[in-house]
Order: C-alpha cells, then structure tokens, then sequence
C-alpha cells in the first residue's frame, strides 16, 4: 500500500488532512514537527509528502531540502501546503524541488485531485526505473555473453605478434574479430562488423561468430570461408548485412592470403618504404545479401618490420564535437609515425589518437581493430 506523510504543526489541520484523504486508500503517517518528519520519511520511505513551511525548529523549506539531498529520499514528491501565498515563497519551495505548492486555506477536491495526480506520476515514475534497472541488467548480461565469444587469447607464432583492441559504443555491438591456429603453423585471422549496433546487430555478431567456428572444413581457405558465412546467413536473414575481412598467413610463404566481403580495405605500413598505405584488394558485397558466385583472393607479402591493420569503420568514423571525422588520413599517420613495432603499444597509441580527437564526444559506433606486425 502506497502511503502519504502529513505534516503540520497544528493538530487541527492534521486532522482536517487526515479526514480529507482517508478515501484515497493510501496509508497515511503523521509527524507534528519538522525532526519528527525526517525521521519518518528515513524510515518509512513515504510515497509522497504533504509539507507545511511555517513550523518551530525545522520549517518545511528545509526539511525539503534535506529530503531532496538525500540520494534515498530525492524522487519522494513533496507538495508544500501553507498559508504563505508570496510568490517568491511558491518559487522557492519549487526550486528546492517540490513537484505542487497549495495555498491555505484550501478545497478538499483540490487537495485530493493534486494527491492522486503526484501518486499517480511518482508510481510510473517507480515504474519506469524498475524497466530501466531491468532492461539495464539484460543488456549488461548480453555484453558479458558477446565478450565471452571473442577469443581469450591471442597465438603467439614464431615471425608474427598480434594486438587487438575492441569497444562497443553502447552495451553490447555488432563488431567481432577472431583468430584461429590451422595445420602447418597458419594463422586465421578474421575481422567482421554487422549493421548497426543495436540488439539485430549482436545477434548478427553471434551468428558470424557461430558460422565461424563450425566450418573446420573451409577455413583454411580465405574465400571459401566468405562463402560459407554468406551462404549460410542469406538463409536466415533478409534485414541486415555483415561486412568482413578474413586473412590466413602462413609463416613459411610469410604471406598473407586476404579475402574482403564490403569491408573496410587493410592498412599496410611497409617498413622499407616507411609508408603505409590501403591494400587495393577486391572483394564482393557484405555477407547476407546475396550469393557469391567467386570471392577474389589477395595475397600479400609480408616483411620484418611490416604492419597489416584490419579494423572496422568505426575507427575513422569516429566524429569530434565538431563533427569531424577522425578518418583514413589520420590512421594512416598512426601507422606511420609509430615509434615501436610492439603490437599492442601501437594498437594503444591509435585509440589514444582517436580519444584526443573526439574530446568528450562519445562513440556512434562499434569499433574492433586487429594489428598483425612481421617480425
């Protein structure tokens, strides 16, 4: 049962009070005094407040301040009731944060329609942060499930480090990478990044993450595992599309054979050249949307000192307050301008950039970047 705190000095209006609301079903508490009043709104947590000012001790504006400065007590509504009709005392009791302010003396269907009304809002109010807090719990279990989907570790392979970096721009997303240790000491490495990064999206990471690990017979071959995914999501999805970027190295070749679905081109820093530059690698629509009927292979080679960047387009997409974006220009100075070839510090380096451009402009977008350096 909801319950309502009366507060007044004077028994008389207490009791015309508590005459006046005993219809409204709420269970009503009295306290004849400021202090008396604190401590019941401590303990009892009333659903609203009707709150005299002019009282001894303690008046009404200040046990509405200390009620409103307790993060417990804050969203309790308080209406003041009270003879003072200055409008300067009507704003002040407002801006201490009563939700009504009436004159006395007052009508009793007013008093009863305003009670009602604040009742009524404080219990959507209770309502709607009770969705919230359930809602927020959901989508905090569903990011713990997508981080337990992406790879505990990373291999370490004699002549090639790896580094990642991963972020979702709200709970969970639709970014995901993966690796995986084929014969004769390959590597797979795969970068995706379904549409959008809403719930559809998550569900889509999920699915690629699932095709993924279940295609043993295809992996080792960089577009036969494009067609497989794409083949298989075309099956259970018309709405949405995955783009991806999957590469196998083999460290006797020390090359790295690419195939692209509508994905972002790789970053190549040539030690030799000291620049680094967009591979010009063909690929074919992003995943989900139609059949291939052949998915290009690149194969790119790969000496000490060269670094190979597959990211998603969150990372040049990222915009500033001012609404610049942080793009390929800037990513490909970063991979430049690096003064180590640590994977891991130059993958750390970038996402500093990218912090120091966008300022305190949160992400739009997901953002996973997976950095391959030749040793």
């Amino acid at each position: 049962m909801e319950s309502i705190l009366l507060v007044d000095d004077q028994p008389a209006n207490l009791q015309v009070l508590l005459q006046m609301l005993e219809g409204v079903g709420c269970k009503l508490l009295v306290a004849k005094s400021g202090e008396a009043a604190l401590t019941i709104v401590q303990k009892a947590r009333p659903d609203l407040i009707l709150l005299d000012i002019m009282m001894p001790g303690i008046d009404g504006f200040e046990v509405c301040r200390r009620v409103k400065a307790n993060p417990g007590t804050e969203k309790i509504p308080i209406i003041f009731l009270s003879s003072l009709d200055e409008t300067s005392d009507k704003v002040r009791g407002l801006q201490l944060g009563a939700v009504d302010y009436v004159t006395k003396p007052f009508q009793p269907e007013e008093v009863i329609a305003r009670v009602n009304t604040h009742l009524t809002v404080h219990r959507l109010s209770r309502e709607v942060q009770k969705r919230r807090d359930e809602l927020q719990h959901e989508l905090q279990v569903v990011s713990r499930l997508q981080h337990n989907l992406l790879p505990d570790h990373l291999p370490q392979l004699d002549g090639l480090r790896l580094a990642v970096h991963y972020e979702t721009s709200r709970y969970a997303g639709g970014d995901y990478y993966d690796v995986a240790e084929l014969s004769n000491g390959r590597l797979g490495v795969l970068v995706a990044d379904a549409e959008g990064h809403s719930a559809p999206a998550t569900v889509m990471m999920a699915m690629t993450c699932a095709l993924f690990r279940s295609c043993s017979n295809r992996i080792e071959e960089p577009d036969r595992l494009l067609s497989f995914i794409n083949e298989n999501l075309c099956k259970v999805n018309k709405e949405s599309f995955v783009t991806a970027i999957y590469g196998v190295y083999d460290p006797r070749r020390r090359s790295l054979r690419i195939s692209r679905a509508g994905h972002t081109l790789p970053i190549l820093y040539r030690s030799s050249a000291k620049e680094a530059i967009e591979v010009p690698c063909d690929g074919v629509l992003a995943m989900g949307c139609d059949t291939y009927l052949q998915v290009p292979v690149t194969e790119i080679a790969l000496s000490p000192g060269d670094r190979l960047l597959l990211y998603t387009d969150g990372v040049t997409e990222r915009f500033n307050a001012q609404e610049e974006l942080y793009g390929k220009r800037r990513l490909l100075r970063q991979m430049e301008t690096a003064a180590t070839n640590d994977p891991a510090i130059l993958v750390q380096e970038i996402v500093q950039d990218l912090e120091r451009f966008a300022g305190n402009h949160p992400a739009d977008d997901d953002q996973a970047m997976l950095l391959v350096v030749a040793e």
